[in-house]
């Protein structure tokens, strides 16, 4: 006897077998129960998760002997035809190898005839999307107005390529991928059946690869048992499906931890020796990291899928902070998006694991302070991350900060960082110098080239703020004309200047960026210090 596959053999043929898709389930026995049956249906959905099983399973609900309903025998000779497949009023057509408008009419022929053994005429249409515009047409008037005794079962997994006057004529169902875990429990449960030993870590690397779909988890079950001499083992299907030991990326995730670049080379030299799927690997780095962050903010959430300790997750959630994960996770996700254009998949993803490195804020912050530098804490950052690099001087913060106590009143440097200004009040502010003061008077002079940002409104405003800082009625005039005084603007220019060059002079000092110099025959172009704020 010739040898069936599980996906075929282990096939749903009721309602009640089927795996997951409890929604489109329960409208469907509902409809036959209460003969509340539409015309035609259509199934929507990836591969494998059950679409033309569901309709197979309600072209015999509708056709068998006992009456229309939702548990069909299963032994009435109707039954067994359309499990057999040769139920002659159940039409399968696959629409991919049946494009053409003539093919259509052809098929659409006999939809006036009634059936020759069943209740009613089934027509199924598999991957309907694949019809051609004239097609469509020839089989909208059908569906418009269709006999009686027809049922049109239509399947796609691309809806959005059907034309609308289709899709409104149809009752849709979305069939849903199916989840990794219900996938895992299937298969248990058939190599019970079977009688075929199996690990579950095994298991649910099939029903990972699976991606979704059941019928892809079964084709990958029939190889793993061919593979594994008869039984499912995870080492055997690991090496099947191409997947690497998540040791292997836990201890690049651990050098990545502390920082420790020549260690990261090597564990990627090992890997490379077994010529791995660099995408692959980046998923099981950024399926780890996602662990680790769900061990650090919910700890009790950590899956206990046996794919990694749940100790060692702990151990990697307290080596990294939580900054750290998520921009690892990051980098590492854009870098599965980058790998195909990188010249070489290895050199690519050495060059996300180096990204991390040299994008880590907590990294260059632990380096040794050049020329009496002393470093700095890493500030909270948006958007693209930067390296951080030291201040040059506690003295050289930038000139908004405000002091603790009130300024002499000839400060107006310091003075303009008290007053809370924002948006075009404060840039007026910082660009004017204090010309004169008498009391609670103050004549300010506003730089010529910032003159068109001058008016009544801000010149209140500045003014307002004067008042709530000193708590008592100021007088305000600005003038426009040159500053003798440096304003707060020429200052913050100043310090941002000096903080530049004690970066240079830092990152020329620095033996990690020296030596990424030298691995990838680089030149700084562009330091930025990252407490340096735009605008």
């Amino acid at each position: 006897m010739s040898y069936q596959v599980l996906a075929r053999k282990w096939r749903p043929r009721t309602f009640h077998e089927l795996v997951g898709q409890e929604h489109v389930v329960r409208a469907l026995t509902h409809a036959l129960d209460q003969q509340r049956l539409h015309h035609a249906l259509l199934f929507t959905g990836t591969r494998g998760v059950g679409k033309t099983t569901i309709a197979r399973i309600f072209a015999k609900s509708l056709n068998c002997e006992t009456g229309v309903g939702s548990n069909p025998c299963g032994v009435c000779s109707a039954c067994r035809e359309i499990d057999a497949g040769r139920f002659v009023d159940l039409i399968e057509v696959d629409a991919a190898s049946r494009t053409k408008v003539e093919d259509t009419r052809e098929l659409l022929e006999n939809v006036q005839y009634a059936p020759s053994r069943g209740r009613f005429k089934v027509y199924l249409i598999d991957e309907v999307h694949m019809l051609s515009s004239h097609s469509f047409n020839a089989l909208l008037k059908t569906l418009e107005e269709p006999p009686p005794h027809i049922k049109f079962l239509l399947a796609t997994t691309d809806p959005q390529k059907l034309p609308v006057t289709i899709l409104s004529r149809c009752l849709q169902f979305s069939l849903k991928r199916l989840p990794t875990g219900r996938i895992a429990d299937h298969l248990r449960q058939i190599l019970e059946r079977e009688g075929i030993p199996c690990e579950d870590a095994a298991l649910r690397l099939i029903a990972r690869a699976g991606d979704g779909s059941m019928r892809d988890a079964l084709s990958l079950l029939d190889q793993a048992i061919a593979f594994g001499s008869g039984q499912v083992e995870a080492v055997a299907v690991g090496a099947m499906l191409g997947d690497i030991d998540r040791r292997q990326v836990v201890g690049l995730l651990e050098a990545l931890a502390a920082n420790d670049a020549p260690t990261v080379l090597r564990r990627v030299a090992e890997l490379d020796e077994i010529a791995p799927d660099y995408a692959a690997v980046l998923a099981e780095l950024l399926s780890l990291l996602q662990n680790v962050a769900l061990a650090q903010v919910v700890p009790e959430a950590i899956p206990d899928d046996g794919a990694t300790d749940p100790e060692q997750l702990r151990r990697l959630a307290q080596l990294l902070s939580p900054e750290d994960v998520q921009l690892f996770y990051q980098i590492a996700l854009l870098g599965r998006r980058d790998l195909p254009l990188a010249p070489d998949p290895r050199g690519g993803f050495e060059m996300v694991l180096l990204r991390m490195l040299c994008f880590r804020p907590a990294v260059l912050d632990a380096a040794p302070s050049m020329a009496g530098l002393p470093p700095t804490p890493a500030p909270a950052t948006s958007g693209t991350p930067r390296p951080v690099l030291p201040s040059p001087t506690p003295a050289a913060a930038p000139a908004t900060t405000a002091p603790t106590a009130t300024p002499p009143p000839s400060d107006w440097n310091a003075l303009v960082g008290q007053l809370g200004l924002t948006a075009i009040a404060r840039q007026v502010a910082m660009h004017c110098a204090l010309a004169e003061r008498d009391g609670d008077s103050f004549r300010l002079v506003l730089d010529p080239g910032r003159a068109q940002m001058a008016n009544k409104v801000v010149e209140d405003r500045i003014k307002a703020a004067l008042e709530q800082h000193f708590g008592r009625p100021i007088q305000l005039k600005i003038q426009i004309g040159d500053t003798l005084a440096a304003t707060p603007a020429d200052r913050q220019q100043q310090q941002r200047t000096e903080r530049q060059q004690a970066a240079a002079e830092w990152a020329a000092h620095d033996p990690q960026v020296r030596a990424l110099q030298e691995m990838f025959d680089a030149k700084i172009t562009t330091i930025r210090p990252l407490d340096e704020t735009d605008g």
